[in-house]
């Protein structure tokens, strides 16, 4: 078999532009679930899974907790906002240390911060001490955490299995993050109504020493090579990720869909109570249908995802998230909502997905830290903005107004952005070749 020689531009650490080539031979099709043949994969992906569940727990737990301090959805618009907005200021700089720092010891660090935020909500509403200044002020603390774990984790992917099965890695982990989002809301559900609240909190702190466990138990160290000012660093990677044309692109689609999209998701416990009537176990259903459609998207994307056109998934995957969106608008009763909220779901994973990968497998290694602090600040650090228009427009028009304008702006975006690409290959399987290029 030839070799084909490969021509790729990339940034030099100067700034300027350099060509680099490489001879390699095409790269044999990845098998499903390839990614866990690494320890240090497996490892993470199980203490990411028990995390992970927790974490759900507490998202549903503090939703219903602060709709029942205040009775107002714009509050629990604005507990989430305020939980996402550190990651407005600070996931950048987050991405600037994920090429510096030793990635594994920073995880650590920050999981235990997160341990400590949850514990504190836990003691505070199992002593009927909780307000909800409180809990503004623990989201707050927590998204700070946040702000700079994302970034860090997405950047930490690539040394535990490499880059052959680094969009395998991708899927699966974003599998993980759907699948607890089916256990977590389920529990959760069962224990507001039987337990109380704060349990929830309580098993979401736990629930962390299986993260932190895990990285202790992972072999080899993971850091960036710490070259370079802080500053100098961070101007080259937004040189690359906001003055190129595809990762602008990207980049812009995936900061609508944060604000007028899936923020939708954020007012559930109204949608649940106010225009389905249910109590706190049917919106833990709601959560559970969300989960489960974006965990069969992520599975399909780590099974097969390699033999579609990236591009294509995106835009056809944003398309069918407005239709489910615009559906659970119209719907007034719980099964065809679960069911138009586990298609949004699948929909959203598969943009999601395919957005992550076609970033990270066409950025320059070391570039590729700062790439995903640009990635989390689109996906996660714009959302205080979609979580106060969703709350907002929700208290005024109520929650199917909301989901109708999110679903109208998400189709919108998807066809002015990307509709020019729909004639181009791409982010098709033959991209896949760019594994194992030379930075």
């Amino acid at each position: 078999m030839r070799a084909r020689r490969c021509y790729r531009t990339i940034p030099g650490g100067d700034g300027r532009v350099q060509l680099a080539t490489a001879n390699r031979y095409p790269s044999p099709v990845p098998a499903p679930f390839s990614a866990l043949r690494h320890r240090n994969f497996r490892l993470f992906f199980i203490g990411q899974f028990v995390s992970l569940v927790g974490t759900w727990m507490q998202i549903v737990a503090q939703g219903w907790l602060v709709l029942e301090l205040t009775d107002s959805a714009f509050a629990v618009g604005l507990v989430s906002a305020l939980g996402s907005l550190p990651i407005l200021l600070f996931t950048l700089w987050g991405g600037v240390l994920a090429d510096r720092v030793n990635r594994r010891r920073a995880l650590l660090l920050l999981q235990t911060l997160m341990l400590g935020d949850a514990l504190a909500l836990g003691i505070l509403t199992a002593t009927h001490h909780i307000t909800t200044e409180w809990v503004m002020l623990l989201a707050a603390l927590h998204g700070t955490s946040a702000a700079f774990e994302v970034p860090i984790r997405q950047a930490f992917l690539i040394e535990m299995v490499g880059k052959d099965d680094l969009m395998n890695a991708i899927a699966l982990n974003a599998s993980n993050f759907n699948l607890t989002r089916i256990v977590g809301p389920a529990i959760a559900g069962g224990l507001i109504a039987t337990a109380g609240i704060a349990v929830c909190f309580f098993l979401n702190a736990a629930s962390f020493l299986g993260a932190i466990g895990a990285l202790l138990l992972l072999r080899g160290a993971a850091g960036g090579d710490g070259r370079g000012h802080a500053r100098s660093t961070f101007l080259e990677g937004a040189r690359y990720a906001l003055g190129d044309g595809e990762p602008r692109t990207l980049l812009a689609l995936t900061a609508t869909f944060s604000v007028f999209g899936f923020s939708a998701f954020t007012m559930l416990p109204v949608y649940a109570r106010d225009v389905l009537a249910l109590g706190a176990t049917g919106y833990g259903g709601l959560m559970t249908a969300v989960g489960v459609g974006a965990s069969g998207g992520a599975l399909t994307m780590a099974a097969i995802g390699h033999r579609f056109a990236r591009h294509r998934v995106i835009r056809l995957a944003g398309l069918l998230f407005a239709v489910a969106l615009s559906v659970a608008a119209l719907v007034r009763s719980w099964l065809p909502a679960a069911l138009a909220l586990a298609l949004a779901g699948c929909a959203m994973i598969l943009n999601n997905i395919s957005t992550n990968t076609q970033l990270q497998t066409g950025a320059p290694d070391h570039l590729r830290g700062r790439v995903m602090g640009f990635y989390s600040l689109m996906i996660l650090g714009v959302a205080p903005l979609g979580s106060l228009q969703a709350g907002w427009v929700s208290e005024h028009y109520g929650v199917p107004a909301a989901l109708a304008v999110g679903a109208g702006v998400c189709a919108l975006a998807t066809i002015g952005l990307l509709g020019r690409k729909s004639g181009r290959s791409a982010g098709t399987a033959s991209a896949l070749p760019e594994r194992g290029a030379a930075p």
